[in-house]
Order: C-alpha cells, then sequence, then structure tokens
C-alpha cells in the first residue's frame, strides 16, 4: 500500500478569516498593467502571491490512475516538473518555497497568521496571534469612578490652578465617596501588587560607622549633684550674684554679704560684708586669674578684693547709681550702672576711669568682654544690644530685635565671633550676632525669660536658665539649634549660673534661695582616660597674663 505524500499543490486548509480575505483579493478586478495589455495579472495579483519567480513551473502530469485523492482542480492547479524530473514527479524545493511563498502572503498581505502543516512557524519561535480588538477585564474596573468621570465634565488643567487647600478638599470629599479623580474608565490588567517591602533608604541612608568603635553614650543627669542653701538671695533680675573663679572658688552674694565656697575642700567661708546696712551687694565678678574678686554695690562704688589675704585692695568711686553688672578684661574692669552709662576702669592707676560708653537709655544688666578683648558686649533695660571696640567708644553695631530686657549674653568660646543674646519675659527669644558684620545668625524661641546663656568649652552646645512662666534649665545644641533637653528642680525663676573651670558643671541660683550644682557636660574619654583639650583655651592664657599684674 503507497504512503501518503504531500502535494504543495494541494489547496490548504485555512480558516475562514483566511477565506474571506483571500476572496475579497481574487474577486478585486483587472487593472492595466505598464504595458498597456488588460488581462495580464499584475504583480498584486495572487498568481505572484502563491509562485515566487525562482519557484519552476511544473509541466501537466502524465496521466495517472484516478483515485479518491485526484480532481480536476488539483489537475489544474499543477504546473510543469523541473529540469531532470520526469512527469508527475513534485520537486521538494517546489514544496518548500510554495509553503513559504503561503506564508509570506497571509502575514504581510492578508495580515492574519497562516495554518501550515508544519503547525505554523518555525520550531523555536511563538506563534504570532494578532488581534483586532481589546476586551477589558470586567473584574478590575471600578465602575463607580468610571460612571464619574464619563459624566464628570471639568477641565481638569484648569483645577491645577486653585489653591492647594481647594484641591485637598476635593480629593478628601472623592475619597469619602469611594470615587477616584482622573482614573482610566478601562482597565484591561490587573493592578500590579504594591510593594509591600519595608523602604531600606530611609533606614539605611546613614553614614556608615566602624562596627568595631566603641562609643559611649552620652548621658545627663536630670537631678543636680549637690544642693546648698542660699538665704537672702534677691529676686532681682537686673543684678548678678554669683561667679565661679578659675581657681574653683565660687562666690555668691547674699544681701550684704558675700560668702565663699571651695569647689575642692567643699568648705564655704565670709569674705566681706557691706558697712552700712542701707547697701547691699548688686555684682561679683572674678578677675581671670581668679586671685581678685570685683565687688558691686548698690551706691556705685566698685570693691577689689584679694583672696590670698581676703582683704580689700582698693575701692574705686564715682558712679552715683547702682553698678548691677562687672566684666574683666586684663587689667580693665568694665562696671554697668543703672543709669544707662558703662565705664572702663584700670586698676593699675589711681585714676581709674580710662573710658565711658554712652549708648543705653536705662538699666545696663548684661556685659561680657570677649575672650580675645577686642570686643564688650553689653545689654540693657532699653532692649539693646550693643557690640563695642575695645580701641573706641562708638558702638559698632546696635540691635534692636529683642521686646525686653537683655541680660543673658555669652560669647562662643570655639567661634569667637558668634554672640548669643537672650531677652526677657516678653521677648524669650535667643538671637545670635556676628560681631564681624553685625548680621543675624539664627533665632530660636525658648518659650520662657531667658536670664543666661553659658557656651559649653567641649561640645557645640549651648546652655540657657530660664524665669518666668517654666523656671527651668534647657540644654540646646547648635547650630542645629535643636533642643537636648529641660533640666527642672528650682520652684522659682533662676536669675544667677556660672560655670566650673573644668566646663563641665553650671551652679544655679534661684529666687527660692537654693543653689545646685548639676553635671551637665562630660570630658570625652580617649582609651580610658579623661583628656582635656589640646588647645589651650584663651581664657587660660589671659589668666596667665593677669599673674603678672599689680594692683595698686
Amino acid at each position: 500500500m503507497a504512503k501518503d505524500v504531500f502535494d504543495p499543490m494541494t489547496p490548504l486548509p485555512v480558516s475562514p478569516q483566511v477565506a474571506r480575505r483571500m476572496r475579497d483579493v481574487m474577486e478585486t478586478p483587472r487593472r492595466k498593467s505598464s504595458g498597456g495589455r488588460i488581462g495580464t495579472p499584475s504583480r498584486s495579483t495572487i498568481g505572484d502571491r502563491y509562485h515566487n519567480s525562482r519557484t519552476p513551473v511544473q509541466a501537466p502530469p502524465a496521466p495517472v490512475a484516478a483515485g479518491p485523492t485526484s480532481s480536476p482542480s488539483t489537475a489544474s492547479c499543477l504546473g510543469r516538473s523541473p529540469r531532470g524530473l520526469p512527469p508527475g514527479i513534485s520537486s521538494p524545493r517546489a514544496s518548500i518555497l510554495c509553503t513559504r511563498n503561503l506564508e509570506t502572503f497571509t502575514k504581510q498581505k492578508l495580515g492574519v497568521a497562516a495554518l501550515s502543516p508544519s503547525g505554523g512557524a518555525k520550531r523555536g519561535k511563538p506563534k504570532e496571534r494578532l488581534y483586532d480588538r481589546f476586551i477589558p477585564n470586567q473584574e478590575v474596573i471600578d465602575r463607580a469612578s468610571a460612571q464619574f468621570n464619563l459624566r464628570d465634565n471639568t477641565d481638569r488643567d484648569k483645577l491645577k490652578t486653585l489653591d492647594p487647600d481647594t484641591l485637598a478638599y476635593q480629593e478628601t470629599v472623592a475619597k469619602a465617596c469611594g470615587v477616584s479623580l482622573g482614573k482610566r474608565i478601562l482597565a484591561f490588567n490587573v493592578d500590579a501588587p504594591e510593594a509591600s517591602r519595608h523602604d531600606f533608604k530611609a533606614t539605611w541612608n546613614r553614614p556608615l560607622r566602624n562596627p568595631n568603635s566603641l562609643v559611649a553614650k552620652r548621658r545627663i543627669k536630670i537631678e543636680p549633684e549637690k544642693i546648698l542653701d542660699a538665704p537672702g538671695l534677691s529676686d532681682d533680675y537686673y543684678l548678678n550674684l554669683l561667679d565661679w573663679s578659675s581657681t574653683n572658688m565660687l562666690a555668691i552674694a547674699l544681701e550684704n554679704t558675700v560668702y565663699l565656697w571651695n569647689g575642692n575642700t567643699g568648705e564655704a567661708s565670709q569674705l566681706c560684708q557691706v558697712a552700712r546696712n542701707d547697701q547691699y551687694v548688686a555684682s561679683v565678678q572674678w578677675a581671670p586669674d581668679g586671685s581678685h574678686l570685683a565687688v558691686g554695690l548698690s551706691e556705685g562704688d566698685v570693691e577689689i578684693w584679694s583672696l590670698e589675704s581676703l582683704k580689700k585692695m582698693r575701692t574705686m568711686r564715682g558712679r552715683t547709681s547702682r553698678v548691677g553688672v562687672l566684666s574683666w578684661d586684663k587689667n580693665v574692669l568694665s562696671s554697668g550702672a543703672r543709669d544707662g552709662s558703662i565705664w572702663n576702669h584700670d586698676v593699675r592707676i589711681a585714676q581709674h576711669r580710662v573710658a565711658q560708653l554712652i549708648q543705653h537709655e536705662s538699666d545696663v544688666c548684661g556685659l561680657k568682654w570677649r575672650p580675645d578683648g577686642q570686643f564688650l558686649a553689653s545689654g540693657g533695660n532699653d532692649n539693646q544690644v550693643v557690640i563695642w571696640d575695645a580701641r573706641s567708644s562708638i558702638p559698632k553695631f546696635t540691635k534692636t530685635e529683642h521686646m525686653a530686657a537683655v541680660k543673658a549674653l555669652a560669647w562662643c568660646p570655639w567661634q569667637l565671633n558668634t554672640l548669643a543674646s537672650g531677652g526677657g519675659s516678653h521677648d524669650r527669644k535667643v538671637h545670635f550676632w556676628n560681631s564681624s558684620t553685625g548680621g543675624k545668625i539664627a533665632t530660636v524661641d525658648t518659650d520662657s525669660q531667658v536670664t543666661s546663656i553659658i557656651w559649653s568649652l567641649e561640645y557645640k552646645e549651648f546652655f540657657t536658665a530660664h524665669g518666668f512662666p517654666n523656671h527651668h534649665l534647657s540644654l540646646w545644641k547648635y547650630p542645629s539649634l535643636t533642643k537636648v533637653g529641660d533640666l527642672e528642680g528650682h520652684e522659682a525663676r533662676v536669675l544667677h549660673t556660672a560655670l566650673s573651670p573644668d566646663g563641665q558643671t553650671v551652679a544655679t541660683g534661684a529666687s527660692d534661695e537654693n543653689l545646685k550644682f548639676w553635671k551637665i557636660w562630660e570630658t570625652r574619654k580617649k582609651n580610658g582616660k579623661c583628656t582635656t583639650k589640646v588647645e589651650k583655651d584663651v581664657t587660660e592664657e589671659l589668666a596667665n597674663a593677669y599673674k603678672r599684674l599689680a594692683i595698686r
């Protein structure tokens, strides 16, 4: 029994869509060819699509026995055989070329996939499927939002010109109604699932730290290390009654008496007492070397006392108003009085007043020399901050941004051109000034009356003491101005503060008649040993120079 042999000239089974396209092409009327003849098929006819020019034309086959597979239509489609082949035998190359021509025609001209005896395209390539429409996925369509967007005739471009509050309100209302504004009406695919993973960039985008390095955590004690009674401590915002020397001696004025507390031994003793009962001590200030103490009185006199002999060295007179603040610069002592004047006293000469600075209109309650002695800062009850040049009696800069009296003044020890000033109960702000340009660097609102400012000698931080209404202490970072924390321990406003010579402990005196010591800054440790600053502090150099000072 003879095996079935595939005849390339046998019509291939096609889909109804392919048959419809082939019938449309074949029924197209013939047109004139380029030679002007009628009846000659052009290049776009069906004959050229089925037979390539390189395909040999077969000769009419020899008569064969009629069988169930032979038909007149099949015989009419056969051509001549190639050279060298007997009639009736088709060429394998002819079958391959005819199959390729049919696939090319159906793909390029008809636009649909062809069906071939081999099952479609070549092996290894997926079968091409072309569709004439897209059917949306009914399950993923938001019908409420689609109906709303179909009926909505609002111009979305014009809505972009509205203020953000109106747009936010519209989105909130649409969300409450379960409608999404501007969403696509039809959806063809299911939305991709949202990533549920954590945002690692926000967590791990930090500076890398050596895992082997041991960084000790810094802890700040919220309770004072020591508490001393201070009966008779005056509740006056404009006085300065507390100071700590470089020799670890703390001086405090209680009414008309000055007491000394030794930080090394913890012993307290009396230094001096005002002779007249109607006078009181208004200010105290240690010399840079800690060997002498200046005492300002309510009647305007300024006294110099020796720590070694515990005796009064001299009295500088000439004022008629209270001296509420003092500040040293080498051998020059500056004093601020209630009348608004500032005097510079040279303690080495008999005619002690060497300069008079006039700018304030009211009580001078803040006075600080810069550590290098080039500038003097003053604050008064007239809400002014004045920066003076040491070589002139004319103000260099005058700042009026504060809305209350300015008592708190402090120069930054590691950035000498930075001055911090704090306002009273109606201002409650700390301003930072550039003494070189006179510009304001930054401002922080403390929400409380500022009575004192102290800079850390080792950390990039500063300390503030407050009065009304909270009576607390605060620690801040600089220059970020972020608050590290608050310390609460006084029942009344904190009016006086002093820093220990090692820069670690702050003593605070309040009108509740308590003197408390707080361990704010601890010295950084290296290799398990406490180390001091490598660079000498400016105040130490001034103290060494002041040791050669002879007070007459």
